[in-house]
């Protein structure tokens, strides 16, 4: 190694795509203009409101595709991108008709997953969903 890069301090990168976790903190910290008791509200009302949709889409019910698209924007709002994905691609299968089990399964293992990560962000127990 060159002499002069010996004597530099190397830091780590910054991810190359942002919010390497369930929830993207630093767009939900742009989303809440940096109010820390503003994320943990939105955070919680995510929560409790995915748990419902997350219900309620297992019975594939008439109004589905409007429950996804639901899911799909609070997902956004709060940055938890994988499940704003897997709620648009379950959208997409119940306004083309294909099959729904694989698109809800994945959006049940993104909410779950999300949805841990926020009680570990708010300090609450996890929960083994």
């Amino acid at each position: 190694m060159p002499r002069h890069l010996e004597r530099t301090q190397w830091i780590a990168s910054p991810p190359l795509a942002p919010g390497d976790g369930p929830i993207d903190l630093a767009h939900l910290a742009r989303m809440s203009l940096g109010d820390a008791a503003l994320e943990r509200e939105v955070l919680s009302l995510f929560a409790a409101q995915s748990v419902k949709l997350i219900a309620a889409l297992a019975t594939l019910p008439q109004d589905a595709r409007e429950l996804a698209h639901t899911l799909k924007g609070s997902a956004r709002a709060i940055g938890a991108f994988a499940v704003a994905d897997a709620a648009a691609g379950l959208e997409h299968v119940l306004t083309s008709g294909a099959e729904t089990a694989e698109p809800l399964a994945a959006l049940t293992d993104a909410v779950a997953r999300a949805r841990n990560a926020i009680q570990a962000i708010l300090g609450e127990p996890s929960n083994p969903n």
